[in-house]
């Protein structure tokens, strides 16, 4: 029974490839859209910690993980928010469900490990009315919508140079369209006016990690990790329509293709800066882990210059997460309470992107469980995530969610069919 349950949500988290929209939020309008978590679930319950490795989980923050892999390893992971965007004046609920990732992780040879999968990297999605009047005295509304997003494939290598010390790197492909559309119209004026601009993205990044935990006593580990993802210089091929619809139907009536090679800009480069984490932790092998992680990002390097921001500038981003676990009795056979992993956490995260002089923050508090599926190193992974993000002040919004997350971690045992003597 428990293995039809789990083949049925991977076939829920394959049609999720398809079906997903992504995002809900108006700050997607910025950059290249919300960027998605690339943690695990059982790491985003941590606060989205990726220092903590072992010989049984994909990690997807730390390739250096890959090198401590014993077992083959399937994950997926799917997620549902609960939103309620709210301005000064009004308020709105919505929500979105999404797929995480899918990846596998192998053990290559003693000391070796490699991994691969496929992850959404951006979201856009959001639709923002804002109106005013003109110096006639008739009402303006401006409408912006933006749709799309960026995934990434992955490939991922691990080895254990020393003991305790390992080392792993990580090369992504991005690729994706991005869309973004205004329109605006004019009370008891027939025609709006619009303006779409498409983007094509594609192009690589990197991310080396390194982690070195040795005893520091009979029962204690101590835990510390650097992470280097670089800089990612994509290109994005460009187009931009201009024209008029009608106010009352919608349909559109002239449209002109903008020859954007003359200005420069049919293809350009999205420059997303390089970020450096470090962790530091400690804890008693599967028994307990605290653990805390520091990253900066020079966001104020970041560069669109297809989409022009309004009212908005990039200063360096900084993120603070702590988090840990705790299993009971990880070796109980006869209660699996005792077996599960209990998790936690909290990130605080300053964006970078500030928005009439108001820097937009991201809080969030993770907590989760870890049920393990038999004696097969598998796992059930189910978190939990409440969370802010934004401000009312100066007109703006802030988000309020709530945030549920499902993961599979199979290990490739639990394929094997049971032989009876």
């Amino acid at each position: 029974m428990v293995k039809k349950i789990v083949t049925a949500i991977l076939c829920f988290a394959l049609y999720g490839v398809c079906a997903q929209d992504g995002t809900v939020s108006p700050y997607s309008y910025f950059g290249i859209g919300d960027l998605r978590s690339p943690a695990t679930v059982d790491n985003q319950m941590m606060g989205r910690l990726g220092m903590y490795t072992d010989s049984i989980h994909v990690n997807f923050q730390n390739p250096a993980a890959y090198g401590k892999l014993r077992r083959t390893t399937y994950t997926a992971g799917l997620s549902h928010s609960e939103m309620r965007i709210e301005s000064f004046t009004d308020q709105e609920s919505t929500s979105v469900t999404n797929l995480d990732y899918i990846a596998i992780g192998i053990p290559l040879a003693p000391k070796w490990g490699a991994g691969f999968g496929l992850q959404p990297y951006s979201s856009v999605g959001y639709n923002l009315i804002g109106s005013s009047v003109n110096g006639n005295g008739a009402e303006v509304t401006n409408r912006f919508s933006g749709e799309g997003g960026l995934n990434k494939v992955y490939l991922s290598l691990g080895y254990e140079l020393l003991k305790d010390l390992h080392l792993g790197a990580t090369v992504n492909f991005n690729f994706g369209k991005l869309e973004n559309r205004r329109e605006q119209t004019v009370e008891d004026v027939q025609y709006g006016t619009l303006d779409v601009r498409e983007s094509r993205v594609n192009g690589y990044d990197f991310n080396y990690g390194a982690t070195y935990s040795p005893k520091i006593t009979d029962k204690l580990t101590l835990y510390t990790s650097l992470r280097v993802n670089t800089q990612a210089n994509l290109v994005s091929d460009n187009d931009q329509r201009i024209g008029s619809f009608s106010s009352t139907t919608g349909r559109e009536i002239e449209i002109f293709d903008i020859d954007l090679a003359a200005r420069g800009l049919d293809r350009t480069e999205i420059k997303v800066p390089t970020a450096t984490t470090l962790g530091l932790g400690v804890g008693e092998d599967l028994h307990w882990f605290v653990g805390a992680e520091y990253t900066l990002q020079p966001m104020s390097d970041f560069r669109n210059e297809f989409v022009q921001l309004e009212e908005a500038v990039y200063q360096d981003a900084t993120s603070f997460s702590l988090g840990g676990f705790y299993i009971p009795d990880y070796t109980s056979f006869n209660n699996v309470l005792n077996r599960i992993t209990y998790r936690a956490g909290l990130r605080m995260n300053n964006s970078g992107l500030v928005i009439r002089d108001k820097e937009i923050k991201d809080f969030g508090i993770t907590f989760g469980l870890g049920i393990p599926l038999g004696f097969q190193f598998s796992n059930l992974n189910l978190g939990f995530e409440v969370g802010r993000r934004g401000t009312t002040v100066a007109d703006l919004i802030e988000e309020t969610y709530f945030k549920v997350n499902v993961g599979l971690s199979l290990s490739d045992r639990w394929f094997r069919k049971r032989q009876i003597d």
